[in-house]
């Protein structure tokens, strides 16, 4: 699914930084998004997406997208493009309460588990 976002992060200096992403491959607990901008963020970095205005509360989204911002982690970055030196993307993996998850089921250790396995 393709969505015009926003993605921002405080840097190493404490300054607010913006980038204009795209969204992709998008789950219930993660979304790969690529960058408009030549941006390098650093991995495990804190980051808000939040989808533009038009996109926010379609059917088709993971719970945490529709509500707005979800605070995430950059959980993979994709390789460096040649043209750029910039990555070509980032895996976010969405940082919400267990309890808010679609179904509303705890997420379990066995499961978390399961996921990592899967993101590496």
């Amino acid at each position: 699914m393709k969505v015009p976002a926003r993605l921002t992060w405080k840097d190493q200096t404490g300054a607010t930084r913006v980038a204009s992403v795209v969204t992709r491959e998008v789950t219930d607990e993660s979304v790969f998004v690529e960058c408009e901008t030549r941006t390098a963020i650093p991995l495990y970095r804190l980051v808000h997406l939040q989808l533009e205005q038009a996109a926010q509360g379609h059917d088709a989204l993971p719970a945490p997208l529709r509500d707005g911002r979800v605070l995430s982690a950059v959980w993979h970055v994709a390789p460096t493009r040649p043209s750029t030196g910039t990555p070509g993307g980032y895996r976010l993996r969405f940082l919400v309460d267990p309890g808010h998850r679609t179904g509303g089921a705890p997420e379990t250790l066995a499961g978390r588990a399961r996921l990592m396995a899967v993101a590496s």
